[in-house]
């Protein structure tokens, strides 16, 4: 099934109505996108020849002293963002959002609705305001393991691993649900991404595999509430104790164990959403803008016939959680237990959903096997 006339007609929508913002706002010399600001400011410094991983000179004064996160690879890429006003790079990269939202909700909630309704999700609204790639790079791994088969398989993974590391997960969902030769040519395109990062920029390459990879930004903000994940939740909790990467070992076993459960039911959707929330939970930093699988997930609980869950869910994940605890400046560590649990929402959510998951798998002796696989399957009752 296509994607229906109405579903693009508000895709177009949406990206003439973000183009037309930005238009409005350079004409008014208003600052627009934080994140996308940076993109622009990695692209100048690679044709300038300035250090990547250092102070970004092309920031404009508005926005804050980010640094530049993302492979050398990346900010090739970002290079045509140089001859545009920062604005317009906003534009660019929000009138992406909703094409990519129709393309990543497509296997679990087709239609114009979802894609209106995921814009009311705080993931994926933060994601368009701060001119953030989440949406696409979700968008290239939905279509990569759930529309394409063949000699192409695992080439949109390899690509968005070499944008942002995090997508590396997903060579290991290809392994687990048996395409290997998918599982290579993911890795083929992550490395030949790489090297060409390597050969043109290679100071910059030097510095990010062995220093920029783990800044000082990332140490400092970890413990943030906006930052969703188990080490997030660690660094507010106990930081400096062990049972960090205990718990990360767990979450993974604990993953790998429900993915092939869901792979042999023939739930290959199901198994997807499982290794994305693995990787929002393991990943250093899972912003609360990262969260966008979240639209999927509501997807695939309405698909399933589990209205009250999906209601739970789009009520946890509007933004209120995050925004109605202190914040910042060290602030969460003095937390109550009921501002714990509200300011945690997203990564305890997440934990009680693979804990159910689990369980069902344990208990469905005849449905979990590691033998062939199951037709037809589409979710746990």
């Amino acid at each position: 099934m296509g994607i229906s006339r109405r579903t693009k007609t508000v895709a177009l929508t949406a990206a003439a109505a973000f183009a037309l913002v930005a238009v409005l706002w350079w004409s008014l010399g208003r600052p627009l996108g934080v994140d996308s600001a940076v993109y622009r400011a990695g692209g100048i410094a690679v044709l300038r020849g300035e250090p990547l991983y250092g102070h970004l000179s092309a920031l404009p004064g508005w926005a804050p002293e980010l640094p530049f996160t993302y492979p050398p690879f990346a900010a090739l890429l970002f290079t045509p963002f140089a001859a545009l006003p920062v604005q317009w790079c906003w534009g660019l990269v929000a009138m992406t959002a909703a094409p990519a939202l129709a393309l990543a909700l497509r296997p679990y909630a087709p239609g114009a609705t979802a894609v209106l309704v995921a814009f009311g999700l705080q993931p994926v609204w933060q994601t368009v305001g701060l001119g953030q790639l989440n949406l696409v790079l979700m968008a290239l791994v939905v279509v990569d393991v759930l529309r394409r088969r063949g000699s192409a398989g695992g080439v949109l993974i390899g690509l968005a691993a070499a944008i942002k590391l995090i997508p590396l997960i997903f060579v290991g969902h290809l392994l687990l649900t048996g395409r290997r030769a998918d599982a290579a040519r993911a890795l083929a395109t992550f490395a030949g991404a790489t090297v060409l990062g390597a050969v043109l920029l290679p100071a910059d390459s030097a510095r990010y595999w062995t220093s920029a990879l783990v800044n000082d930004h990332f140490a400092q903000m970890k413990g943030w509430v906006g930052n969703q994940s188990w080490a997030g939740f660690a660094a507010r909790t106990a930081p400096g104790q062990a049972w960090l990467p205990v718990g990360a070992a767990v979450v993974v076993a604990g993953a790998a164990f429900v993915v092939r459960w869901r792979h042999r039911a023939g739930d290959e959707r199901g198994a997807l959403l499982v290794t994305a929330g693995c990787a929002l939970l393991v990943s250093p930093i899972s912003w609360t803008h990262h969260w966008v699988w979240i639209g999927p997930a509501l997807g695939y609980l309405l698909a399933t016939g589990r209205r009250w869950s999906a209601l739970l869910l789009a009520a946890v994940f509007t933004g209120w959680t995050v925004a109605v605890v202190p914040g910042g400046q060290g602030r969460e560590r003095d937390w109550t237990a009921g501002q714990a649990l509200i300011g945690n929402a997203y990564l305890l959510v997440t934990l009680v959903a693979g804990v159910v998951l689990v369980v069902a798998a344990i208990r469905d002796r005849r449905g979990f096997r590691w033998g062939p696989r199951t037709p037809g399957g589409v979710g746990c009752d």
